[in-house]
């Protein structure tokens, strides 16, 4: 089979493939026609995976795919495929591991060479059009790779054989089941707590990322433990992330990362999946340090949620770009003359509170942050720097946008939606929660025959889902039913875990893939264990099980949970650093909170205090005084009698005595 010698990306539903639809290379997207291309023609695969918020996947876009004489070899050489690895993280991990495991940093925009049949056997990630930065040139590299396929073709068969064996072994292996045991989250987290930069928060060293696994692990163990030096570990990395140039402290909401250790200058792209776990941290912040820096803070990224990331249906876009304009940041970054023209006398002010500082090495225009005492005091005087910070931003929105990465990807929306009903409740924001109703009825109303689509762009949809999406979605439903005490949203998370279990779990009933049984164009099918940014689609569905199970009382389904959870252990014994996600929700696993309230929901005194009390390891079930419909189960099956306030903390099968004051509740839900 051989597809049309041009560029056929023009009609993909993904934004980062249709910025290449205009290359003069003959792109083709991941499909079964473009690998049967290539085997109908023994060419090797040049396979570029990236996203459109990268920054350097722009600039080798700009380098050399929009270059006829690059184009040409490329063309000449390989059938070129082109991958945005949001779309198909299934194919992103596969090759990501493969470049790990050949001894290279990974990164994007990742760069693989593949045998016909899928197989990789070099790569790297961003090449220069011509060599520098210590980095041969791309046309250089191409050539040296179709000599070596040309002149060495047996051993580069052998050697993709055997890495393709390595990945496959990585990534989609079994391993025996470990029992659960709760050293491992002691131990993980004190391993976490000697890589922590004491002072500016964050991994020590540069880059810094979020690195929200970590610091749920380090979270985890002082709710469990009561070690308080690991909160701490948590609120000074917040608190020095927020203060930082990482933060958009004219329009809300966090970037990536940020290059250098300080938190300072980010690489500017903003991502949903950063913004929803920085919602949910924060909200767990405020709630145990009572700081107003983390309410504002969470205030302000959803006032940016809502007004630059909704998008049709009122389900949230995948990201927003980095450059605008063809420079990094430039959207996000002021002179002090522009900040002075802006805001005439009131100049002054604004820098009371705030700091531009230019950088070793960046070339931008200044970026906005704060010093610690700033931070502090802007917090103080917020209500002073409102009417500021909008004049600024009015201005802002004047300037050429970074372009929105409007697909609607279905795991990182249920992410978002959990951090949206979670932070609502907990701050009394029902307009939050109906967000969050409103973005979750889109996608799960986008279903078809009872399977979510992975992707969405307008009425475009990428279907079959990943496990990743089931899992999420799940979360958000009992979030959501928490939040509105809404059966229903039991009922369909219920529905996503059954799709689960058709589509995605292993022959032996012991854990699952994360993509479909009927996903026909990838060379291996991966578990998912693996945590990036955010934590694993394994330890996503071992929570989603575990909370549902909790919500229900369906002991099989607890059996179930906890089955999936020890063979994951089992898994993650072997990569522990790259497997956070699942240590984190196997100790939800062995020690899960459920908390039942009997209340008066009209003037409610019990429910407010689980409202302010935001836990990751709780489910909490709120039943109306004279309830005789949905009345929770306590373990055993035992209905709790509903004819007055009452509230029931359970761990596992077992609960405390009922607790009917209020602030009794209050010091039982923050005892450490």
């Amino acid at each position: 089979m051989r597809l049309p010698a041009q560029n056929l990306l023009a009609e993909e539903a993904s934004p980062y493939l249709q910025q290449h639809s205009g290359n003069p290379v003959h792109w083709r997207a991941w499909s079964p026609a473009s690998l049967e291309e290539a085997r109908t023609l023994d060419r090797p695969i040049l396979l570029s995976v990236g996203y459109a918020a990268c920054h350097w996947c722009h600039v080798m876009a700009h380098e050399s795919f929009e270059n006829d004489g690059v184009a040409a070899v490329m063309n000449r050489l390989f059938v070129n495929i082109k991958v945005d690895r949001e779309e198909r993280p299934d194919i992103d991990q596969i090759y990501m591991a493969a470049l790990s495991s050949m001894g290279e940093q990974g990164g994007w925009p990742l760069t693989m060479f593949l045998t016909p049949d899928g197989k990789p056997f070099w790569g790297g990630t961003y090449f220069p059009r011509e060599a520098r930065y210590g980095r041969p040139g791309f046309i250089q590299v191409m050539e040296a790779v179709d000599k070596a396929w040309r002149e060495k073709r047996d051993s580069l068969h052998q050697s993709a054989d055997g890495l393709t064996s390595h990945v496959e072994a990585r990534l989609a292996g079994t391993h025996a089941r470990q029992s659960l045991d709760r050293g491992t989250l002691t131990d993980l987290a004190g391993r976490i707590d000697r890589m922590i930069d004491r002072d500016l928060g964050g991994l020590s060293g540069a880059p810094k990322f979020p690195n929200a696994p970590f610091m749920l692990t380090l979270w985890l163990s002082w709710l469990r433990d009561g070690n308080a030096a690991h909160r701490d570990d948590v609120l000074v990395s917040l608190e020095r992330m927020l203060g930082g140039g990482i933060y958009d402290h004219v329009g809300g909401g966090l970037s990536r990362y940020s290059t250098d250790a300080e938190w300072l200058v980010p690489h500017f792209e903003k991502m949903l999946y950063d913004n929803a776990e920085l919602i949910r941290f924060c909200n767990w912040a405020f709630s145990a340090s009572g700081k107003d820096l983390f309410r504002i803070r969470i205030e302000e990224t959803v006032d940016w949620l809502l007004r630059e990331m909704r998008v049709a249906g009122g389900a949230f876009a995948a990201s927003l770009d980095a450059d605008s304009d063809g420079e990094e940041g430039l959207f996000y970054t002021w002179s002090r003359q522009e900040i002075e023209a802006v805001l005439g006398d009131d100049s002054a002010l604004f820098f009371n509170y705030f700091t531009l500082s230019s950088p070793h090495g960046w070339e931008g225009k200044p970026v906005v942050h704060q010093t610690r005492a700033q931070q502090t005091q802007s917090v103080a005087d917020r209500e002073r720097l409102i009417p500021l910070k909008a004049r600024l931003l009015a201005v802002r929105e004047e300037r050429v946008r970074p372009g929105l990465d409007a697909k609607t990807l279905t795991d990182w929306n249920g992410l978002m939606i959990a951090a949206l009903a979670e932070a609502g409740r907990s701050l009394a924001r029902p307009d939050w929660i109906e967000a969050a109703a409103t973005a979750f009825a889109h996608i799960s109303g986008s279903s078809r025959d009872g399977r979510l689509p992975h992707s969405m762009l307008g009425a475009r949809k990428l279907f079959p889902a990943l496990s990743s999406d089931y899992a999420a979605m799940a979360n958000a439903a009992i979030s959501l039913f928490e939040a509105s005490g809404d059966w229903s949203y039991i009922d369909q998370a219920k529905q996503f875990i059954e799709q689960l279990d058709h589509w995605h779990i292993d022959a032996a009933g012991t854990g699952y893939y994360l993509t479909a049984s009927d996903s026909t164009d990838v060379p291996i099918r991966i578990r998912g264990d693996v945590d990036e940014a955010i934590s694993s689609a394994t330890s996503q569905i071992i929570q989603a099980l575990v909370r549902l199970a909790s919500v229900t009382g369906d002991l099989d389904l607890g059996e179930k949970a906890w089955k999936i959870a020890e063979h994951a252990a089992g898994r993650a014994t072997h990569q522990a650093y790259g497997q956070a996600g699942i240590v984190n929700a196997c100790a939800i696993a062995v020690e899960p909170l459920k908390l039942v309230i009997v209340d008066d929901l009209e003037g409610p005194k019990l429910v407010p205090v689980a409202n302010r009390c935001p836990d990751p390891r709780r489910v909490d079930i709120m039943a109306a005084i004279g309830s005789e419909t949905n009345r929770p189960l306590l373990p055993g099956g035992i209905l709790p009698p509903t004819d007055r306030p009452g509230a029931w903390l359970c761990t596992g099968q077992v609960c405390l005595p009922v607790v009917t004051d209020a602030g009794e509740l209050e010091r039982l839900l923050r005892r450490r």
